[in-house]
């Protein structure tokens, strides 16, 4: 029979870290006596990341002796004490492999069930000073697993643990494991965990990712887009110079550029809601200029049209505007982006503000040449109607949709401007505005405009009883950091490393969203720690190549790994948190 052989209990404290300070709990002591298994937690203990540990389904971590034993052979070490490795329960028995998810054990007084395996994170690296163990737990099958409590109760060492009922399936914590993080992810698997109700609702997320995209072929896929969603695989890699066919207005203050293939052959079709990135050299004695800008034309066309509104002093812009000219060329990455039309027969709501209409506006295109029988609500915000791109193409795109409807909301509307025909309402787009329209249950909704014009859109359709997993957004700049644990202060805006190292390879790494060049040196670790040291706001959780959280969109170049990651990322793109670049490398942040 499995016993309790310590309860380990730590309250989240500051810990420096390469020079910044992560607020964790991972750092557990064993505790003499009963304690109290609650819901939420054992007393005396907590987490430093509510977002990525503790709560209802992850109150109770787990590690096993035989895994302590495992480990002092694998990493020769000696030094290990109880709750070395993040578990408030250390346990004899109850191996990962033989252990599945929605068991239920009585622990003294307490009832606890299985809900998911331990969540990979850099801070069980951190506390046992072994930067990849994040990568060694899964790759050697020993991750350990989260309980919710039951029934609480009091629990303490020398425990007698006892199964009282089994999980649906028979999936082990190993098993779970290696669906999400091993290469396969075979769908009947995928069906199967799917089915037990005991799966942590996080978990479940990421495993229907996967099994969404799920070649039922073979029973597999390559590449992990469980954590994280990954754009498709370009079309080609790296740059190519494109023709330009026309450059015509759209507003007082927004110009589209339509572009082909300098041979007259098709162009490879883009899916609505992509953009393109294009490199442009304004100054021959800097580096280039690399900005993104969402395709705005039909998905089937062969030509691509991307749409630009016009800075007062954006660089990139008014290159475009005042020096590109019809029948030049310009070089272009192939069409990227994981904000896409996604196929259903559920109604869909495209929300916009200014120039963020550009790819919605592509997916307005998509319905009306499939003649979908969707609902499909078409609101847009604009200042006055000399600033409303698209307004006629719209219209004649909504024309043809048997259930459509529009809403156009102009801030200040000119004289000119006609109410009913130009516009439907006077004003913005608020959320109390949007609670008003009613917006169908169900739906899918796609939000690209000004930051505070999306997170207004986000909540108004929340309230409205949509949820999250239902709301797409499109960020034009660079996306929001996701560093867990690391205690934030002042923001930086992207820069040039502090420290410049001398002897650089002479590659260089362009992060495209940030509109930052910087060169490549070896001293830098890995591309994550490039990044890091400009202030480009980045994502990562395992920094071992294992949750793919850092996952990033390759626009060209290629990396080298360095440890190898446990599954390859989607095509296309490149885990950097452990590669870097072997010549000059173009990343979508």
């Amino acid at each position: 029979m499995a016993t309790l052989k310590a309860v380990n209990v730590g309250l989240p404290k500051d810990v420096a870290w390469r020079g910044k300070t992560v607020h964790t709990g991972i750092w557990k002591q064993p505790v003499t006596g009963p304690v109290m298994a609650r819901r939420l937690n054992l007393d005396g203990d907590g987490q430093g990341d509510l977002a990525g540990h503790g709560g209802e389904q992850r109150a109770v971590m787990v590690y096993q002796l035989g895994s302590y034993e495992f480990w002092q052979k694998h990493l020769k070490r000696n030094d290990f004490t109880y709750g070395q490795f993040g578990e408030n329960i250390t346990v004899d028995g109850l191996a990962d492999d033989e252990v599945c998810v929605g068991d239920r054990y009585r622990i003294g007084e307490a009832v606890f069930e299985v809900t998911q395996p331990r969540v990979t994170c850099y801070r069980v690296g951190l506390r046992l000073g072994e930067p990849q163990m994040p990568a060694l737990l899964v790759s050697r099958r020993r991750p350990g697993f989260y309980m919710r409590v039951l029934t609480e109760g009091l629990v303490q060492a020398g425990d007698e643990i006892v199964k009282i009922a089994g999980g649906p399936e028979e999936m082990t914590v190993a098993e779970i494991d290696g669906l999400l993080y091993l290469p396969g992810h075979p769908w009947q698997q995928l069906e199967r965990a799917m089915r037990i109700p005991a799966l942590s609702p996080g978990w479940q997320s990421s495993l229907q990712a996967l099994l969404d995209e799920a070649d039922r072929g073979d029973g597999a896929r390559r590449g992990n887009s469980g954590p994280t969603t990954a754009s498709p695989p370009p079309a080609w890699s790296g740059f190519r110079p494109l023709k330009v066919l026309r450059i015509e207005p759209e507003s007082a203050t927004v110009f589209s550029l339509t572009l082909g293939s300098v041979d007259s052959k098709p162009l490879p079709a883009a899916q609505a809601g992509q953009f393109l990135t294009i490199r442009l050299q304004p100054n021959a004695q800097r580096a280039p200029t690399i900005r993104s800008y969402s395709i705005s034309s039909r998905p089937s066309a062969e030509t691509y049209r991307v749409s630009v509104k016009q800075e007062p002093h954006g660089l990139a812009s008014t290159y475009l505007h005042q020096r590109v000219k019809a029948g030049g060329t310009l070089d272009v990455a192939a069409p990227r982006g994981t904000f896409l039309l996604r196929r259903a027969d559920t109604p869909v709501l495209l929300l916009s503000a200014g120039i963020g209409a550009t790819p919605v506006l592509a997916m307005l295109h998509a319905l009306a040449d499939e003649a979908t029988q969707r609902t499909v609500w078409w609101l847009h915000a604009a200042r006055d109607g000399a600033s409303h791109p698209f307004a006629d193409e719209a219209r004649e795109l909504l024309s043809r949709l048997p259930a459509a409807r529009s809403v156009i909301a102009y801030s200040r509307p000119h004289t000119d401007d006609r109410l009913g025909t130009d516009y439907t309402v006077s004003g913005r787009l608020t959320p109390e505005r949007i609670r008003g329209l009613q917006p169908p249950q169900g739906a899918d909704a796609y939000i690209c405009g000004p930051d505070a014009f999306m997170e207004d859109m986000m909540t108004a359709l929340q309230t409205c009883g949509l949820p999250s997993s239902r709301i797409h957004t499109e960020v034009f700049g660079a996306k929001a950091a996701l560093t867990p644990g690391m205690a934030t202060g002042h923001v930086r805006p992207p820069h040039q490393p502090a420290r410049a190292l001398v002897g650089a390879s002479g590659s260089s790494v362009s992060f495209a969203r940030s509109g930052l060049t910087v060169p490549w040196h070896p001293d830098y670790g890995t591309l994550l720690e490039l990044a890091e040291a400009c202030d480009v706001p980045v994502r990562w959780s395992c920094r071992t190549g294992v949750c793919h959280t850092c996952e990033t969109a390759l626009l060209a170049g290629h990396v080298d790994y360095s440890p190898e990651p446990v599954e390859p990322p989607a095509e296309g793109s490149a885990l950097i948190c452990c590669s870097t670049p072997p010549a000059d490398l173009v990343l979508d942040i």
